[in-house]
């Protein structure tokens, strides 16, 4: 169920330290600031690091979620690209907290977290989906992730055929996800316009070496870029085929010409890979998912 209790002294507090601050919460950057404590400690019993893995965190904010995960954490690695509150940060967290004021979008993560970490981040919802994507394929990769993001999002990661989207097959390709709870909009200041919820991700091998991942991906794309179009179709002028070789690897895949996209699975994504391998490319520029 959806939680959004919270303490009105504890907002007041929150107010005093952005006045403090001099700080305004952006929306370039993404800034709705978790607050309420009973979703922080169950988003921390969620997470449940390991005693051995390195705890990273994305977007720590004020450092409330931070706390909570030094008590239960060796260590804990937080990435915060504003640098007032990186400063605020580093004169308030305990010693087994280490504070990077850095874009994660661009600092190498692993190199941060060390070679065992686990994820636990109220992600910027305007790139949380490529933030997660930069944690999949980095090498290493999380043990787990434990996030906040939009709903909507949340739920599309987690689809089953036949409502799958490109974003499902990427984050299904790299992990086991699912939606933990819902998070309503008190629970942040300011609130968002949208709604929120915590999706735990179990990071798994992928099913492919890294060498043919882009040439798979081109594939996937191109089956979801029409998506309203039968795979037959849309794969033949996506991938630039013959649309009779692609029913071809459509029948030695066991998989229809005339199915749609949304209504496979990873699982059917990899047969028909396997089926298409010499005729796939991997010099492609990889879209957005």
């Amino acid at each position: 169920m959806a939680s959004s209790s919270h303490d009105p002294s504890l907002l007041l507090s929150w107010r005093e330290r952005l006045a403090a601050l001099g700080l305004t919460p952006s929306k370039a950057l993404g800034q709705n600031f978790l607050h309420d404590v009973k979703v922080i400690r169950r988003i921390v019993a969620l997470a449940d690091p390991p005693p051995t893995a390195t705890v990273l965190e994305i977007g720590p904010g004020f450092g409330v979620m931070t706390q909570e995960l030094a008590r239960v954490a060796r260590h804990v690695v937080a990435v915060e690209i504003d640098a007032r509150l990186a400063a605020h940060l580093r004169a308030s967290m305990p010693k087994n907290v280490a504070v990077v004021e850095a874009d994660a979008l661009a600092v190498d993560l692993p190199t941060l977290a060390g070679p065992e970490y686990v994820v636990v981040a109220n992600l910027p919802y305007s790139v949380g989906n490529a933030i997660l994507r930069r944690l999949h394929e980095a090498e290493p990769a999380p043990l787990a992730l434990t996030v906040m993001l939009q709903r909507e999002v949340a739920e599309r990661m987690c689809a089953q055929p036949p409502d799958m989207s490109l974003l499902a097959v990427a984050v299904q390709f790299y992990g086991a996800p699912r939606v933990a709870f819902r998070v309503g909009a008190g629970a942040f200041i300011p609130p968002p316009r949208v709604a929120s919820a915590v999706v735990r991700i179990e990071s798994r091998q992928p099913p492919l070496p890294r060498a043919e991942q882009r040439a798979f991906f081109r594939l996937v794309a191109a089956g979801f870029a029409q998506k309203r179009k039968q795979l037959g179709n849309s794969l033949a002028q996506g991938l630039g085929l013959a649309r009779g070789k692609v029913v071809v690897a459509l029948e030695r895949a066991g998989i229809a010409a005339t199915e749609r996209a949304e209504r496979l699975a990873v699982a059917d994504w990899l047969r028909l890979y396997n089926a298409m391998r010499c005729q796939l490319s991997t010099e492609y520029s990889e879209p957005e998912r």
